[in-house]
């Protein structure tokens, strides 16, 4: 953390990317160095400086004498001194991200400039019109198309949302000078960056309590509310514009897990359900609320002076707004009313009174599209009087954003383990007297029975009777859901996900419930708000998934439901998958079940909508949104998908509007280049899937040798990384581990590879490939990689995360297991199976090292190991004295902020 010789130089100064990066970085962090001294004092600066360069020298040389120092400097730390030095260099690194970020939007905007960029709006109709596809053709796909992030709160954001804000306001300084030379000063951005160093310094990186589900409801809403609210209306807006389509229908589609996903989370019932539609609620009603305001204020037009129309006149005229002072201003008499209307919803929906009282009580808006409706009266009479000006002003930006939003803002999934509906059903059937046991009957009998049961007008649950806790809990969920959209309307909850989906009666048990509380009647099953959507998680469920469709859609309750919507929606999972059977077989896996449903759908005469569970980490389905789209097979796609955003990933991505907007036109262009000019992958796959299906078998079976059937695999585990302490970080509402057993099977994906990438092994995202390739063709090898979008996006990938493992460091990890034979003995299995893995790549790319192809994104892997490695060691010290009995909670408090800054240092750890 050098401290620079001028920290008050300024970074908006023309220069090559590489150099504003490089100078950004050392402004904030000679600005970090000062605030350390002033705070924290020389010593603890010194010592810092001192750990830094010692772990630069073990890096270079682990033998060398200057390395050698690095051991005797952080046995010699105090517990003050360890926790001063961990928080320092946890800080610099969320500062260095910052300078990160806007080295990458600034390349993405001179990329984008020169016509690079075929994951932009221009870039993508470039691919379509090489394609000979038109914007025609762009616009009738986008009109029934549905491109939908899911915001979940997969515990792998460590940061704190104070954090978070400090970080954001560094950045709009940083911002602020690139737009305006006066904010640029040196004086004025210098000030105004110290000072929000001196908050982060003296911020609490870590936190000191759990979180609880409400806390993780607020924290996506004021995403929802800070970016998506403003980003989404004008990415719409321009797509619109670009596609001379005025009338295109939103296509983005915001999607959230909090409050309804309860799958291992015993803290998700129906309380949290209805909190998070209306929290939701709320902060979309106020937006609406303060544009209407607005609105008011701008509008002052004079009947007198202005003309209206009939519809106008008729609006005006039926407000009770009766002010003189407005008394010929009809377009303010109109908003008066619409805003208390708005206001009167606001109450309705949320049970709270507005935050601005309306002047007048009114009647509540029913829906959206009431509301809709007023504001589209005040915008034709607008145009028609005055004109194209009013097209695309704030009025129409409100409109667009109440066409995407609604009264709900984001849909909320229902998502539940299908052993719990399995007991439920049991229980309602049991006590009904219709089966006693239910839970033996197999396949058939169970489909059977469900099926009767769905076509009978009859209830089971009786209000008389005694049932499980986990039944009523159940029960009161789905209450709880049917009551919201009664409230908030269809979009509110669209899809109940079931995790763990075996079986088609996996399904049916949730239209069975859904039944219970009055969403699915037997006379009318297509009317049914929400979708059963099955889960496949594991590699024998993916293998699984083409029949257990199938038998589900010969179901008459289940098809109905989707051929009312034209539409089944899977969700496939990638953590799980990985974890059960290693990297490239749950990539060759997860694509070969996508293509095996589509064809379940297309024979059913229904379109096949994916559902994408993808964590931030290679290792959980990470990596480029845009190439992870294109690269699916051939027509699974369509126009239709959904993706899950999951921890640290939703601030990397979706935190500042730029980088949201940027994201979301990625997406966007991925789904038309996949849906309207997509790869071969038919022919591809012919051709080399024999091949893939060979690798991945032999790569499951190196992977499943280490993790499964090692002797003292789970030991090393425990011993060689933070799995422990991950748990103390409090980083979200679920359990790390769905039971209390210690087994590898029952450990949520999450802690596994989180584990992994903090001990810089990074295991998930490549472990068995070496292996696999050994007796490959070297030559389709390549040529797949150059051919093959799906062979080339996977091996791309697992560079990437080969590239942040480090393997010296890793070793330093293995010496945290008390028995030294057995570290040595599976460390050196997992370094053995690394090398063979590195070499395989830069065989099949022909690079001499790691990212030899991807220059910038190594640039930036190299530039942050400097401050991610000395967490990693302090860590590890850290970790030595806790597990040696040192009980002070000053050694807790080190561990976790080095974990805190080791995943804010590599991003997509989770």
């Amino acid at each position: 953390m050098p401290v620079i010789a001028s920290p008050v130089a300024s970074p908006a100064a023309a220069a090559p990317a590489d150099d504003r990066l490089r100078e950004e970085t050392r402004l904030l962090g000679g600005l970090l160095g000062d605030v350390i001294r002033t705070e924290g004092g020389q010593d603890l600066y010194d010592r810092i400086e001192a750990v830094r360069q010692a772990s630069v020298h073990y890096h270079r040389d682990p033998a060398s004498k200057d390395a050698s120092k690095l051991e005797a400097l952080l046995s010699d730390l105090s517990l003050d001194q360890a926790v001063g030095l961990a928080h320092g260099f946890a800080v610099f690194s969320l500062l260095a991200n910052v300078a990160e970020d806007r080295a990458g939007k600034r390349r993405a905007q001179v990329q984008t400039a020169e016509g690079a960029r075929p994951d932009t709006l221009d870039g993508a109709l470039a691919r379509l019109a090489a394609a000979g596809k038109t914007p025609a053709d762009a616009q009738a796909l986008l009109n029934d198309a549905l491109i939908s992030p899911v915001l979940t709160a997969h515990p792998s954001e460590v940061r704190r949302k104070s954090v978070i804000d400090r970080i954001a306001a560094v950045s709009d300084i940083l911002d602020a000078c690139d737009r305006d030379s006066l904010s640029c000063a040196p004086d004025v951005m210098t000030r105004g960056l110290r000072r929000q160093t001196v908050i982060l310094w003296a911020t609490r990186l870590v936190r000191n309590t759990g979180l609880v589900v409400q806390d993780e409801i607020n924290t996506v809403v004021s995403f929802l509310e800070r970016v998506f609210l403003h980003v989404a209306p004008t990415q719409l807006a321009d797509w619109r514009k670009a596609l001379e389509a005025p009338d295109l229908n939103p296509f983005i589609r915001i999607g959230a897990w909090v409050g309804g996903d309860r799958d291992g989370n015993p803290n998700v019932d129906g309380q949290t359900l209805t909190a998070a539609l209306s929290t939701a609620a709320r902060a979309v009603l106020r937006f609406y609320l303060d544009e209407v305001h607005a609105l008011g204020s701008e509008l002052s037009l004079s009947g007198s002076l202005a003309p209206i129309s009939a519809e106008m006149t008729a609006l005006s005229g039926a407000s009770e707004d009766d002010s003189p002072h407005r008394s010929d201003e009809p377009y303010r008499r109109a908003l008066t009313e619409i805003y208390a209307r708005l206001a009167a919803t606001h109450q309705r929906l949320t049970g709270m009174a507005a935050p601005r009282p309306a002047g007048f009580d009114a009647a509540a808006y029913d829906g959206p599209d009431e509301f809709r409706a007023d504001l589209g009266v005040l915008r034709d009479s607008l145009i028609a009087s005055h004109g194209e000006v009013f097209a695309d002003d704030s009025l129409s930006r409100l409109i667009t954003a109440l066409d995407i939003f609604g009264f709900h803002m984001a849909t909320v999934d229902l998502r539940q383990n299908s052993d719990v509906h399995e007991r439920v059903v049991a229980d309602l059937f049991k006590v009904a007297g219709v089966e006693a046991d239910y839970s033996a009957l197999d396949e058939e009998g169970r489909i059977a029975i469900l099926s009767a049961e769905l076509a009978s007008g009859r209830l089971l649950f009786s209000p008389y009777a005694t049932y499980t806790e986990e039944t009523l809990k159940e029960r009161s969920i789905l209450e709880a859901a049917a009551r919201g959209l009664a409230l908030f309307g269809p979009q509110a909850i669209r899809t109940h996900i079931v995790s763990k989906t075996d079986a088609a009666s996996d399904l049916l048990e949730v239209y069975l419930l859904l039944k219970e509380v009055g969403l699915y009647r037997p006379d009318a099953p297509g009317q049914c708000p929400i979708q059963a959507a099955p889960l496949f998680e594991t590699i024998d469920d993916l293998r699984a998934a083409k029949p257990t469709l199938e038998r589900l859609l010969k179901e008459p309750s289940a098809l109905a439901v989707a051929k009312a919507r034209g539409v089944q929606e899977v969700m496939i999972g990638y953590s799980d998958s990985n974890k059960d059977g290693s990297y490239l077989t749950s990539t060759w896996e997860l694509h070969e079940a996508s293509r095996a449903l589509l064809d379940v759908t297309n024979a059913a005469g229904l379109k096949l909508q994916l559902f994408h569970g993808r964590g931030g980490a290679v290792g959980r389905g990470g990596g480029s949104s845009f190439a992870g789209v294109v690269s699916q097979p051939t027509g699974t796609v369509a126009g239709r998908i959904r993706i899950t955003e999951q921890g640290e990933v939703i601030a990397n991505k979706y935190g500042e509007p730029d980088v949201a907007r940027r994201n979301l036109d990625a997406l966007t262009a991925g789904v038309l280049i996949a849906s309207l000019a997509p790869p071969p992958d038919d022919e591809l796959t012919a051709r080399h899937g024999k091949t893939a299906s060979a690798l991945s078998q032999a790569s499951m079976s190196a992977y499943r040798a280490l993790v499964y059937e090692t002797e003292g695999f789970v030991d090393y585990f425990r011993a060689a990384t933070p799995i422990a302490e991950i748990a103390e970080l409090k980083i979200g509402s679920r359990p790390a581990s769905r039971t209390a057993s210690t087994r590898i099977e029952d450990l949520r994906a999450i802690p596994w590879v989180f584990s992994w990438s903090q001990s810089r092994v990074m295991l998930p995202g490549w472990f068995g490939f070496g292996s696999a390739i050994q007796s490959a063709d070297m030559g389709e090898l390549r040529a797949m990689a150059k051919d093959w979008p799906f062979f080339r996006t996977l091996i791309q990938n697992m560079e990437m995360i080969m590239a942040k493992s480090d393997m010296t460091i890793a070793r330093r990890y293995a010496s945290l297991v008390p028995d030294a034979a057995l570290a040595e003995r599976i460390h050196g299995a997992i370094q053995s199976e690394w090398t063979r893995t590195r070499d395989a790549v830069l065989s099949i790319t022909g690079q001499s090292e790691l990212l030899g192809g991807q220059p910038e994104l190594d640039r930036l892997i190299r530039l942050r190991m400097p401050y991610v490695e000395p967490l990693n060691h302090v860590q590890i010290e850290l970790i030595r004295r806790r597990r040696a009995g040192d009980d002070d909670p000053r050694v807790r408090e080190g561990i976790l902020l080095a974990i805190n800054g080791v995943a804010a240092g590599l991003r997509n750890s989770g």
